[in-house]
């Protein structure tokens, strides 16, 4: 067959017609996970404005803690419950999440000075596009890697939990410079794994998806934010 005859072929036209398929839902994933950071800056922008707000976090360490079950809860009946969700409420919860999460990240405005937060910000989007960028075009497999990753995050989470305790400067600094790297992986990882999804998914899933999809790379992308603003964030002090 040449180069014309393929060109005209059912498989060439079912390749363009995948290929314009998975760019459309991906399209909505990034502008659902746009949308989703947009929402925390502005939940977190408006609670760290607030003094009665920031009082009672500050005084009530269960507000937090209850914040955090929240996000729990959310992302487990996103993650776990999607297919028996409709589009729209499932879409509705990820947005729900988002704001929550906003108000828990609130006092970051307190700890760093507001032009620190926007460079690391923007730090963290050219690093998390490039590694996006990645996980999209690369022709390796990353499932292993992903295999590993998560394995690596637990160990982090655990990690993490035991440094409340002994409070080590220096494993904080390790755990940071580990916890980048992870969500690094997670976010080329994530991003090969939504488009392989799409590629296998139903067309009538896609709306679901893309809301499952940019909840996975909202949620790197905050990690790898949180990350380096210990690097780069510089205290209101």
């Amino acid at each position: 067959m040449n180069y014309n005859d393929y060109n005209n072929s059912p498989q060439y036209y079912n390749e363009q017609s995948l290929a314009s398929q998975t760019s459309s839902v991906l399209k909505t994933v990034y502008l659902k996970m746009c949308l989703a950071l947009v929402v925390s800056a502005l939940v977190a922008l408006y609670c760290s404005t607030s003094w009665a707000y920031l009082q009672f976090i500050s005084t009530h360490s269960w507000a937090i803690w209850g914040l955090f079950i929240v996000e729990l809860v959310l992302v487990f009946a996103l993650s776990g419950a999607i297919n028996k969700l409709s589009s729209g409420t499932a879409a509705l919860l990820f947005y729900v999440f988002a704001a929550v999460n906003g108000a828990a990240l609130a006092p970051i405005f307190l700890v760093y000075t507001h032009a620190s937060i926007v460079k690391t910000f923007f730090i963290c989007a050219g690093t998390f596009g490039a590694m996006s960028v990645y996980g999209y075009f690369t022709t390796q497999d990353l499932t292993k890697f992903g295999t590993y990753l998560l394995y690596a995050l637990f160990g982090l989470i655990i990690a993490s939990v035991v440094n409340i305790f002994t409070k080590s400067s220096t494993m904080e600094w390790i755990i940071s410079g580990v916890g980048v790297l992870i969500f690094l992986g997670l976010t080329a990882y994530d991003t090969q794994y939504i488009r392989n999804m799409i590629q296998t998914t139903p067309q009538s899933m896609h709306s679901k998806l893309s809301t499952y999809g940019a909840l996975n790379l909202y949620l790197d992308f905050i990690n790898l934010f949180l990350y380096l603003l210990r690097f780069f964030g510089r205290s209101n002090d």
